[in-house]
């Protein structure tokens, strides 16, 4: 094994930087590299939008969308996490089939809490996950609207597979939520929604209003999603190009899946990866990424929205040191948006639009120049006009 290699922090900063593309702004006709780095989530909606807009110069929403809906060369569909992931179709070897499980590697963070619906059917996750797959060919024929119409189509149908003595418990009011409108079939078909998409059963079409619609890769795309034997080696290489120097831990933490599953995915890449070691820190690297590791980061000002690609790292200390201005960085729900600076969180941001001008809200963790300020509002202005309106005023407070 070849010795290990010692890298500087703002080394690795500046190449996490150019790894996500937030060191400068590719040309417009480059989203699918900017989304195919790690892919780029879709929660709260519009999340990936305003993560393409800061990578690549020259986009709108309108050509974003036409990208997604129309020519359909990105695709919206569960993935890491579970969470809602658009990345290039022709990369869903890696985005999807790959965090297919083999046998005894479950259980993932999306599915934990379907114990509570399972005890009550008295049938196991592996009992039920065939069914739910089943039901879901009938997406091959139909569109569904709204995440709980589907879950409610889904159930129906894997009703009809079930025993006679298990329908009854099939059709009572659920244990999560809202046991008016959801059944425990309803609940467990949407724990197991993320392996239907893994499995290439469901996709994201086309948002109608407010509500995202659902149906199968062949009826969406014209054909059965691409498959790639290939696919975890180049899910590894995206994670530690975009986050290393790290560990197969933080990589399973990453993709939301179990240590198993982790560290055989992990195995796919061994033979391209270098022991290395930051601020005392051992990881691993990409072989291919070791001339990249070097510089310091660009002193851009960036304003990077919640969920953002780049926020998504699990060593967070490494561009926000303080415990407590990372809890207001990454909260349970209602993440804010943060400042950027020189790759390391100089602030949050939260935006307002009231009719055709938005309110942004910055507040500073650190006392900037007039020059940071006034880039971070240029950066506001610019955002304003993506998402179609004018900047409005624009408030500074002081965090802690």
């Amino acid at each position: 094994m070849p010795g290990r290699v010692t890298l500087a922090p703002e080394a690795v900063l500046a190449h996490r930087l150019r790894a996500h593309h937030l060191d400068r702004r590719l040309p417009a006709g480059e989203v699918l590299s900017a989304a195919g780095a790690c892919g780029v989530q879709n929660s709260p909606p519009g999340a990936w939008e305003t993560a393409l807009w800061a990578r690549c110069a020259d986009v709108s929403r309108e050509g974003l969308r036409r990208l997604l809906e129309e020519e359909r060369v990105l695709l919206q569909a569960w993935s890491i996490r579970g969470v809602p992931l658009v990345f290039p179709a022709a990369e869903a070897g890696a985005f999807l089939s790959a965090l297919l499980p083999a046998p005894g590697e479950e259980p993932w963070i999306y599915t934990r809490g379907i114990g509570l619906a399972t005890n009550c059917l008295g049938m196991s996750q592996e009992e039920l996950l065939p069914l739910v797959l089943t039901a879901a060919e009938a997406l091959r024929e139909v569109t569904v609207t709204g995440k709980e119409e589907l879950d409610r189509c889904l159930a129906g149908r894997v009703r009809q597979l079930l025993p006679a003595g298990v329908q009854e418990r099939w059709d009572a009011p659920s244990m999560y939520g809202r046991p008016d409108r959801q059944t425990v079939g309803m609940a467990a078909v949407s724990f197991l929604l993320r392996p239907c998409a893994f499995a290439g059963r469901v996709v994201f079409g086309r948002r109608e209003g407010t509500s995202p619609t659902f149906t199968a890769p062949e009826r969406w795309l014209g054909a059965p999603l691409p498959t790639d034997p290939d696919g975890g080696r180049k899910l590894v290489k995206k994670f530690l190009h975009c986050y290393g120097p790290a560990t197969p831990a933080m990589f399973g933490s990453w993709l939301g899946c179990s240590p198993s599953q982790a560290k055989r995915l992990w195995q796919t890449a061994a033979d391209e990866l270098l022991p290395a070691a930051c601020d005392g820190r051992r990881g691993w690297m990409l072989e291919a990424d070791r001339e990249d590791y070097t510089g310091e980061p660009e002193p851009r000002a960036l304003l990077l929205g919640a969920h953002d690609p780049y926020l998504d790292l699990r060593d967070r200390e490494r561009i926000l040191p303080d415990t407590g201005q990372q809890r207001t960085v990454w909260q349970t729900v209602a993440n804010p948006g943060v400042l950027l600076s020189g790759g390391r969180v100089a602030g949050i941001w939260r935006s307002r639009t009231t009719g055709r001008r938005t309110a942004f809200t910055f507040t500073a963790f650190r006392p900037l120049s007039t020059e940071e300020r006034a880039a971070f509002c240029r950066e506001a202005e610019a955002l304003a006009a993506f998402r179609g309106s004018e900047a409005g005023t624009i408030d500074w407070e002081e965090g802690a």
